[in-house]
């Protein structure tokens, strides 16, 4: 059976992909329903291409986790699970973050910085770092897994806090209510980095899929999501970011 190079493609990514995210053995994959009912052999060439995409994808992972616990990533764009993705609407070339619904996120967080915080410019973020270059210790290490971004992290020294105007914490912490706490703001940190924001959920949690869910509804809704109108100081809206606040201070 003859397959088109659009195909091909679209299968050894979804593969390579799939198999980083959630480590499943090509094996399983093999076994799948889709093959077992005997419907459509992959040729040999097509699986020898995702047996390839799944070493390399197996090479990029460190083995251990970031304090978050995602884990941690040796190299970017190689068939692991971080890669650099577009942030739309804004100068920001590519981030560099876990794909799925971890880049849903954060993505969309600086999107909503550059529209209502400050406007942002290229290389204001800073997405995944090598584990040796993160101190293990400090919330910053989950740069290394691909679930953090620094913003402007030169203009944010490590301990230093007070380097935003109210208004603009304001729609910091609108953000952060409106993930519905899924990012933690290294502001609120024992040792606080205002330039860094990060996943706040392990792999597997529930509350991540469905707010990944609900922003990806949104892109399909004209007036909603990243760039649509928003009153931060609507007592709604005020209310779930203080009361985030509150629980995601007491967790320090």
């Amino acid at each position: 059976m003859n397959i088109s190079r659009r195909t091909f493609l679209a299968r050894t990514t979804v593969i390579a992909g799939a198999t980083a995210a959630v480590s499943l053995p090509f094996s399983q994959y093999l076994a799948s329903p889709a093959h077992a009912a005997g419907a459509y052999i992959e040729p040999k060439h097509v699986r020898d291409a995702a047996r390839r995409a799944v070493e390399r994808g197996k090479r990029t992972r460190h083995g251990r986790p970031s304090p978050n616990g995602w884990e941690m990533e040796l190299a970017t764009d190689r068939g692991g699970a971080v890669w650099t993705r577009p942030v739309p609407g804004t100068p920001i070339k590519g981030v560099t973050v876990r794909i799925g619904d971890v880049e849903t996120v954060l993505v969309h967080l600086i999107r909503r910085f550059h529209y209502e915080v400050d406007v942002l410019r290229a290389g204001d973020v800073v997405g995944w770092r090598r584990p040796g270059e993160v101190r293990r210790g400090l919330a910053e290490a989950n740069q290394a897994s691909g679930t953090a971004v620094q913003i402007r992290p030169g203009h944010h020294p490590l301990g230093a806090k007070g380097g935003y105007f109210p208004q603009q914490e304001a729609v910091v912490r609108d953000i952060l209510a409106e993930l519905d706490g899924v990012v933690r703001w290294g502001g609120d940190d024992k040792r606080p980095d205002e330039s860094l924001f990060y996943l706040a959920v392990k792999p597997g949690d529930q509350l991540l899929d469905t707010v990944a869910r609900k922003l990806r509804g949104w892109s399909e809704l004209p007036g909603k999501g990243a760039g649509g109108p928003v009153d931060v100081q609507s007592a709604e809206r005020r209310s779930a970011a203080r009361a985030l606040t509150r629980e995601q201070r007491a967790s320090v």
